[in-house]
């Protein structure tokens, strides 16, 4: 299949906020970030088997998510070049509390290419510690969860069935999780 010629893919900014920028290219509409350049999503599992999964509540869809730990990378003034490895430690540390021996990018790619440019990176954090508290920034109100992973699918179900939302990236993460 081939791509549309140039003079079909004029790019038009319809909007642009502080962290979005909705764009119209040729016929498509897609969002794109003004500042990160990626996402990392992190599978992280305990010495003890048990994998970490961040619950909070998100305005875009009005219900609380249960989802792994995740963050943008390069959107911290100063720290654009932030790499992959880093912002795991980073956005792991933030939302969870917890500290990682090691990280290892498994996969990446775009959730969403119909929808937007971003691409996630599924990061595997081992050798965890516990060094605080956890819960995101402000206004985030992170909930953190440690569920043995031989307990996650059953407790995924009775998470939904409180109609609380799972990301589907929590799937993919526990493919990895089984691989550690």
């Amino acid at each position: 299949m081939s791509q549309p010629s140039n003079s079909e893919n004029r790019r038009v900014i319809l909007a642009e906020g502080k962290h979005l920028r909705l764009v119209r290219e040729g016929h498509w509409e897609y969002a794109e970030r003004t500042k990160a350049t990626s996402a990392v999503v992190i599978v992280a599992v305990t010495d003890d088997r048990r994998l970490l999964l961040a619950e909070q509540y998100r305005i875009p869809v009005g219900k609380r998510v249960i989802e792994l730990p995740a963050g943008l990378v390069g959107d911290i003034e100063g720290e654009e070049t932030d790499e992959l490895e880093g912002a795991a430690r980073r956005e792991l540390l933030e939302e969870t509390g917890y500290e990682a021996e090691s990280v290892h990018v498994m996969a990446m790619g775009p959730p969403t290419s119909g929808l937007a440019t971003e691409l996630v990176a599924l990061v595997v954090a081992r050798g965890l510690k516990q060094v605080a508290a956890g819960g995101g920034i402000e206004s985030e109100q992170i909930e953190v969860h440690a569920i043995p992973l031989d307990r996650v699918a059953s407790w995924l179900q009775e998470q939904a069935s409180r109609d609380v939302l799972i990301d589907p990236k929590v799937y993919a993460g526990l493919y990895f999780a089984e691989q550690t």
